[in-house]
Formats: structure tokens, sequence, C-alpha cells
């Protein structure tokens, strides 16, 4: 497994967390960012934090790689943390030029949002780690089984987001080998200056989402040959099967949601 390209992919390790029914982890995944969006201490985060680290190291996944699963964003996180810390205006001023100032409350602000931000995508990303893509979608399915009443098809909310995370991979992958052609062509970028860096990326989106398009047709085709219809009646490979330990899951998640609101 290319470790660089980690969205979207399962890591078996044979935990108890891989093994539970795919509806508990997404309705846990759910109650985790509802967690998330509740904590507003620093003692509350903190226990969020304990949390997350005892659960994701019971999985058995090396936390490198649930670190590596941020990497991509961790640009978006500074932004994240320079914009608050420039616009909180509170506590004592540590630094001013002309109308910028920046606050002692500013970067606790700014601090506590990139943490925030770091556990919701390091732990939701277990929810692909220990979660193959066909139980996934089996498991949104049971998950959206409601939305039947208001006449929509949970079958096609599904299916786009199955070949969504599937196609996430196939496409670094792709982005990935026209960089190395690139390269050994003489165009490294690596070597190249910040401007011509941004030029490359942008000529190389054309040949990527070319080929993302030329994929989906051909997957599209491949479907219609074997007889896939929209919202037919189809029987399961695999069952799903709601246990204790699905329970047990899902409760620890609720009273972590109780200990936040009370703290």
């Amino acid at each position: 497994m290319n470790e660089r390209l980690l969205l979207g992919r399962s890591i078996d390790t044979g935990s108890w967390v891989h093994k539970l029914d795919a509806r508990s982890k997404i309705t846990g995944m759910l109650l985790y960012v509802a967690i998330i969006l509740l904590s507003t201490s620093w003692r509350s985060i903190g226990l969020v934090a304990v949390f997350s680290i005892v659960v994701m190291a019971t999985t058995r996944i090396p936390l490198k790689y649930f670190i590596k699963a941020v990497k991509p964003l961790r640009y978006l996180m500074l932004f994240i943390f320079i914009v608050q810390a420039l616009s909180v205006k509170e506590g004592e001023v540590l630094w001013s030029l002309g109308s910028f100032s920046l606050h002692a409350g500013g970067l606790r602000m700014g601090a506590f949002s990139v943490i925030r931000m770091l556990f919701l995508l390091t732990f939701t990303a277990l929810l692909t780690f220990t979660t193959t893509p066909a139980k996934l979608n089996q498991g949104l399915e049971g998950v959206l089984a409601p939305l039947k009443k208001l006449r929509l098809s949970p079958d096609r909310i599904t299916l786009m987001i199955s070949i969504a995370l599937r196609f996430i991979p196939t496409i670094l992958d792709e982005a990935q080998i026209i960089l190395k052609a690139q390269a050994s062509r003489g165009a490294d970028l690596k070597e190249l200056p910040l401007k011509e860096k941004a030029r490359m990326l942008v000529s190389l989106l054309v040949p990527v989402i070319a080929s993302a398009f030329r994929r989906a047709q051909d997957l599209i085709y491949s479907m219609e040959a074997r007889g896939f219809r929209m919202d037919a009646p189809r029987s399961r490979y695999h069952r799903l099967r709601w246990g204790a330990a699905d329970t047990l899951f899902v409760a620890m998640f609720v009273v972590l949601g109780v200990a936040v609101v009370l703290l």
C-alpha cells in the first residue's frame, strides 16, 4: 500500500473496532462530530483527546497513519490558526503592526480551533481505516434507510459516496504517475520555484480530470454490461449484525457527549 495515499483505504488489523457493525461506526462518527462542536473548553477537549487516542490505539493501527491522513490539510489548519489569532481581540496584546494586532486570547483560540480540527480529522479517519468500502456502503444504506419514507433513494446516495471514496486513491495514484512522468522529462516539481509549481499544478489538472471522466465512463459501461439497475432488489453477500459490542461502542460516545456537556 502506498502510505502517501491513505484517504479512503482500509487497514485491516483484526481489532475489535474492525469487527463492529458498520452502522455503529457511522453512528459513532456522527456523534463524535457533534461532541467536537460541543467542546468549548480546554477540559472538554482534553477529555475528547484522551478518549480519541485510547480508541485509536485499540485499533492496533499505528498512530502515524492517522497523522498522515491529516497531512494534506495542514495548510488549511495553518490558515485557520492565523485567521483566529488575528481576528480575536481578547487578552494581552503580544504584537501590533498598524491595524493588525496579536492578542493572547487570539493565540489560545487559534490553537484550540486547530486541535479540534486535528482530532476531528484523525478520529474520523478511523471509519475508513477500519471498514472496507463494501461494508461502509452497506452501513450507509442501513443508516439512511429512513429516507425512503421521504421518497429519497438511499441506494443512490450510498452509490455516489462509495464511488467517490473508491476514486479518491485512484485519482491520486494517477496524479502521482503524471508527476513522475513530468519529472522524467526534466520538470521536477520539487526543484521549481513557487510560481512555476503553481503553473505546473494547474496544467496537471487537465490530464487528471480527463482521466477521471474516462474512468467514470468505463465504470458506467461495465455496470450496464453486468445488468446493474438502480433501486433493483438484490441480495447481500454480507449481512449486517448488530451485537452487544456495537451497543457498547455507541454508548461510549453518548457518555462522552454527556461528560463534555457537563464540563
